[in-house]
């Protein structure tokens, strides 16, 4: 079956975990013992029902406050379709984790109050999903049981926000108004909304083409270990094993590897324990070439007439993600694919106001959740693509020296 993966986002108290619970409790993949565990903690509560934001609220504080901290991961499937949601913090101070948890996501839920209208979570989140190059927007009008139902509220929301997303690069936004604590337009219908003419969400979830999403063109297998067994049985085997990141790779074809510019033939393409005659995203393959090349982790096996830009300066959008500061000049890790390398930031261009989308040239203070262009100097070249044109060649994180945290993730211009 096919799988989509999807974020939920928006500001705080806009509903998400309780989505997410509607979700899974409406189509019954929920389990008898979790439904007996959130069922207790609820009348722990004092509830006169089943708070089903507690699914995705695993975490002690979460529960305790009502709010989500960490991205929590949940799995649900219908017939038509399997699904990963994660399950995204709405406030400010956890913005990076929205980063992380959209990061893999098809699709984005932007959850939006319909008493309180967008607000500035509701632009962040947004714009990080069209940063993300995240092709497809839900967009949820929540708590449509507090404005009794009414369509000029949904209207009203819906325009505001097709001015605002006017702004951003995402090909296709849809709207859904919705009552996540009665479960209106979430898996079923219901008669609250005769006005609204179109699917619910679920029906949405499981009918949205993504197929031609992924880039089945330009051919990139980053290696990750090269396979070398020393047995009898397998005495001169030398497989180079990896994940798929992007086109489509047959047994015959003609490769490169990079950054050696060496030339053969794929010889065989191993999945598991079996043979296959072709490989594409995202599968995990080993592959064996016809010819003695030596490659190593790191490198890139490509197409020979289709391969990436091999360049150590980057212009990159960065989402800082550490507690300190960036620090121009300072050294830090960069690792792109199965590539590691040392690196440091030359030069801030400009740092990006989330509410308005203007670039602010003359701030340079990078912080924690901010979002800027900078120029970046590795130590050795990249095997690089452009993020818009290929995620997984245009992505890369960024490690502190000092204590290997995750600092920055960046994508490609």
């Amino acid at each position: 079956m096919d799988l989509l993966r999807f974020s939920t986002a928006g500001s705080v108290d806009d509903g998400k975990s309780t989505l997410i619970g509607r979700l899974l409790y409406d189509s019954k993949t929920i389990f008898e013992d979790q439904l007996e565990s959130i069922e207790g903690a609820s009348n722990k509560k004092g509830l006169d029902h089943v708070d089903l934001s507690l699914l995705t609220d695993g975490l002690r504080d979460e529960r305790e406050q009502g709010i989500t901290i960490d991205v929590a991961y949940r799995y649900f499937a219908t017939p038509k379709r399997k699904f990963i949601i994660a399950d995204t913090p709405g406030h400010i101070q956890y913005t990076r984790n929205m980063v992380t948890g959209a990061s893999t996501s098809n699709l984005a839920l932007i959850l939006i109050d319909a008493r309180k209208g967008i607000l500035e979570q509701t632009k962040r989140h947004s714009f990080i999903a069209s940063l993300l190059q995240i092709k497809h927007i839900i967009v949820c009008v929540n708590k449509m049981d507090l404005v009794d139902y009414g369509e000029e509220t949904f209207e009203e929301i819906k325009a505001a926000y097709i001015d605002f997303a006017s702004k951003l690069d995402v090909e296709d936004i849809r709207f859904i108004p919705i009552s996540a604590l009665k479960g209106d337009n979430v898996v079923d219908k219901g008669d609250k909304m005769d006005w609204y003419s179109g699917g619910s969400l679920l029906n949405t979830l499981e009918e949205i083409y993504i197929s031609s999403d992924r880039n089945l063109i330009d051919c990139r297998f980053p290696v990750q270990n090269v396979i070398r067994p020393h047995s009898d049985e397998y005495h001169d085997y030398r497989g180079y094993a990896g994940r798929v990141e992007s086109g489509v790779f047959k047994v015959g074809d003609e490769v490169m590897t990079l950054p050696t510019g060496f030339t053969s033939k794929i010889k065989t393409i191993n999945c598991g324990k079996a043979d296959v005659a072709e490989a594409f995203p995202p599968m995990s393959v080993c592959m064996t070439l016809e010819d003695d090349i030596d490659t190593s982790r790191g490198d890139m096996i490509v197409r020979v007439k289709n391969q990436p830009e091999a360049t150590q300066d980057l212009d990159v959008m960065l989402c800082w993600l550490g507690d300190n500061k960036l620090v121009v000049g300072k050294k830090y890790i960069i690792r792109h694919t199965s590539n590691e390398a040392r690196t440091i930031i030359k030069e801030i261009q400009y740092k990006v106001d989330i509410n308005t989308l203007h670039r602010l040239k003359e701030d340079k203070n990078i912080a924690m959740n901010d979002i800027s262009r900078v120029t970046l100097r590795t130590t050795k070249p990249l095997l690089v693509d452009s993020y818009k044109n290929n995620k997984s060649t245009g992505s890369f994180i960024i490690v502190d020296e000092g204590d290997f945290n995750t600092v920055a993730a960046g994508m490609i211009i």
